[in-house]
């Protein structure tokens, strides 16, 4: 084969690699790996290990719900909660930041301090569950980053939420 045909046969092969499916062997769309950390134990086909943020994601669930202009937890709200709390307290290693979230109904300022009341009662409750308060951060982004965007109602409460975010290590 000649030169110029091996180069070019070198260049399809990298481009069809380039397009493989990560989530297929472990990754995400962007080709991070997703499954379980080294040396994390219990890893493999029935899931992410439990000590892992894909874990904590996809089993103790990382968001809860609210009703319009609320900000109270509701009493499926507090388990997902306790279940995060108990999660945090048995992997130290990890800190969490809660993003409050609102639908697209009122002001933006408005929205802003309801995601923010919202993130801080979900952090107010995993304090109260023994989780150190240098452990976790709050943050509000109002209505500026929902889910769903449209007119209805069952679009409108997906975007009503506080959403849990692992990340490794913490400062006290």
């Amino acid at each position: 084969m000649s030169g110029m045909k091996q180069a070019i046969w070198l260049v399809a092969a990298l481009g069809l690699a380039a397009c493989s499916d990560a989530t297929r062997w472990g990754g995400d769309s962007y080709g991070n790996d997703t499954g379980a950390a080294a040396g994390s134990v219990g890893a493999g086909l029935n899931g992410p290990a439990p000590n892992t943020p894909a874990y904590f994601q996809q089993t103790v669930g990382d968001r809860v719900l609210f009703a319009v202009d609320q900000s109270t937890l509701s009493s499926q709200a507090q388990t997902t909660l306790a279940a995060q709390a108990g999660w945090l307290n048995a992997n130290p290693e990890y800190a969490i930041t809660i993003q409050g979230h609102a639908d697209e109904q009122g002001t933006r300022e408005y929205n802003l301090a309801l995601g923010a009341r919202r993130a801080n009662a979900a952090r107010e409750f995993l304090l109260s569950n023994g989780v150190a308060a240098g452990r976790i951060k709050v943050v509000s982004f109002g209505k500026e980053r929902p889910l769903e965007i449209c007119s209805a109602e069952a679009c409108y409460a997906k975007n009503r939420r506080a959403v849990s975010v692992i990340a490794g290590g913490f400062t006290s």
